[in-house]
């Protein structure tokens, strides 16, 4: 099955591949899927995580198989059903899944954020619920799902302490827009502790351009915002919708835009590029994101 379905650019809308896990249904942003095939068996590692079911190898590819039946804590799957083959944060993986329903196209306004009751913003494994055909669909948080496999696959905070630390930045005010309240806090503290101080961080597109109309409106932009960060998976408005209004306006168009997300891979690069976002990069290399900001801030 192909997933892959042309989609302008910067219209706030996603694509949502629904699937079925233990008679349950949830959602994939199709812009994160390479490919679906048919099951096929795969060699066990040892010692490995309990979700991960082992290796295979399609067109000479070596590429992980996760359990998802294991992650959603609902038993182990059995031989059968397909594989979503997945690349992001620069990694192929497939998650196994019981059957493919459809795709379907829906606006960022569309998805609705879970509240605390379901879990803490640090557990949670889902982004965001849609309602499809008068049931609901859990939009899952793969990057959780896999940094909580292997941590290594997060942002990599440390790489912060190797940044050339005798530059002034604190005089550079910072936006920033991303979504996961765990994400958007590590952010925040990776670039306080390179020297960016100025910052203000808010849960998604909608947000942070509510805060750049503000000051433009008032006069401060120059003083509030001088680069703004976004990821592109957001509730309400995404990352590609903010770069597009930002690059459209005559007034905001030569504030630096920063794309910093899991889904940078060649095609959602090619989209962001069309977009006139000045940077893009991949979510678990931070320290390049200081790099990037210092080569648009401090030139």
């Amino acid at each position: 099955m192909d997933s892959k379905i042309l989609m302008e650019s910067g219209t706030n809308e996603l694509e949502v591949l629904e699937f079925k896990v233990s008679g349950n249904f949830y959602g994939i942003n199709v812009a994160k899927i390479k490919e679906i095939i048919p099951y096929s068996p795969v060699t066990p590692v040892p010692n490995s995580h309990p979700s991960i079911e082992g290796l295979f190898m399609p067109r000479d590819i070596m590429i992980t198989a996760i359990d998802l039946r294991n992650c959603l804590q609902r038993g182990t799957s059995e031989p059968g059903g397909l594989f979503i083959i997945t690349n992001f944060n620069s990694l192929d993986i497939a998650f196994h899944v019981d059957e493919v329903v459809g795709i379907h196209r829906v606006s960022w306004r569309e998805i609705i954020k879970p509240n605390a009751t379901c879990s803490t913003a640090d557990e949670s494994i889902s982004t965001g619920i849609i309602k499809i055909d008068e049931k609901l669909v859990i939009i899952l948080d793969f990057e959780k799902i896999l940094s909580d496999i292997n941590p290594e696959t997060g942002l990599k905070i440390e790489e912060v302490d190797l940044i050339e630390k005798n530059i002034d930045r604190s005089k550079k005010p910072i936006l920033i827009a991303e979504d996961s309240l765990l994400l958007n806090k590590m952010i925040v503290e990776s670039l306080k502790k390179a020297g960016y101080t100025q910052l203000i961080h808010t849960a998604n597109g909608q947000e942070a351009y509510d805060v750049i109309m503000e000051c433009k409106n008032n006069g401060t932009l120059q003083e509030n915002i001088q680069c703004v960060i976004t990821d592109i998976e957001m509730p309400l408005m995404d990352g590609h919708r903010l770069t597009k209004l930002i690059k459209t306006d005559d007034d905001l168009k030569d504030i630096p835009v920063v794309i910093f997300s899991s889904l940078v891979n060649d095609e959602m690069r090619r989209k962001g590029e069309s977009l006139g976002a000045n940077a893009q990069l991949s979510k678990p290399e931070i320290g390049n994101l200081v790099h990037l900001i210092d080569e648009l801030l401090l030139k």
